[in-house]
């Protein structure tokens, strides 16, 4: 699938040297009357994990949000391959406490972009729910109500609705912020068995502990990449010094 959009008057990026599930080449994207992103030209590796790293306000999520498609760019081209859309599973945050739902409601939520809020989920729409909620281990807490459960649990909930979308591309938006360390491990090993299985995993973090055992990254500063490749390298300490002292 690729989205054309009025691009800058710069050559483009160099083409990616690996394959990539996504690509994009002079990326403009924001809000009205408030741009965010500022001509970003990268790659997401496919079968990877990839960490979107840097402070509060740099434009990770925006750039999640493009990703995804709910966000559409200003300027700029933006290339994903494969034939299925994006899942995207947002902060815990943004769903509310307050909610009367279920851990299997929430989950099969994630059926309703193939067939509809509507439509009566079909035997096949109930099977890759039950799949997903086992694959998360959530089987034992799908009558729950959502905001019953920790931290830990809501955000594997909320995996488990993104894994029932089906597709082969999950991005997610600060998925470990907030938990405690043995939520985050259980989480991070969930994700890492993902890409063995075939999944390009996406997530924005500004935990380095976490950044650090990705496969790829993208530091972001202000609305610009300012580095992209191997954790390793990207997140250099004189890298995240400049990043997080002109805070």
């Amino acid at each position: 699938m690729e989205t054309m959009f009025k691009k800058p008057d710069r050559s483009s990026a160099p083409p990616p040297k690996r394959t990539s599930r996504v690509r994009f080449t002079d990326l403009c994207a924001g809000y009205p009357g408030r741009p965010v992103l500022w001509q970003l030209s990268a790659e997401i590796p496919g079968l990877a994990m990839t960490v979107l790293v840097g402070p509060n306000g740099s434009g990770k999520s925006t750039l999640l949000g493009v990703v995804a498609g709910v966000i559409h760019p200003t300027s700029g081209e933006l290339h994903r391959d494969g034939d299925l859309p994006p899942a995207f599973v947002p902060q815990r945050g943004a769903v509310g406490d307050t909610l009367p739902l279920t851990v299997r409601q929430t989950v099969e939520m994630g059926r309703w972009g193939e067939r509809g809020p509507w439509r009566r989920l079909t035997r096949r729409d109930h099977a890759t729910v039950e799949a997903a909620l086992d694959r998360l281990g959530m089987g034992d807490l799908a009558s729950r109500q959502l905001g019953e459960l920790s931290g830990g649990q809501r955000q594997r909930a909320l995996i488990a609705q993104g894994l029932a979308q089906g597709s082969d591309l999950l991005l997610l938006d600060e998925p470990t912020t907030g938990l405690d360390p043995e939520a985050r491990e259980r989480i991070g090993t969930l994700l890492a068995a993902l890409v063995a299985d075939g999944v390009t995993v996406v997530q924005a973090t500004h935990d380095l502990e976490v950044a650090r055992t990705a496969d790829a990254c993208l530091l972001l500063q202000d609305g610009r990449l300012t580095g992209q490749g191997h954790p390793d390298q990207v997140l250099s300490a004189s890298a995240l010094t400049r990043i997080w002292q002109t805070l």
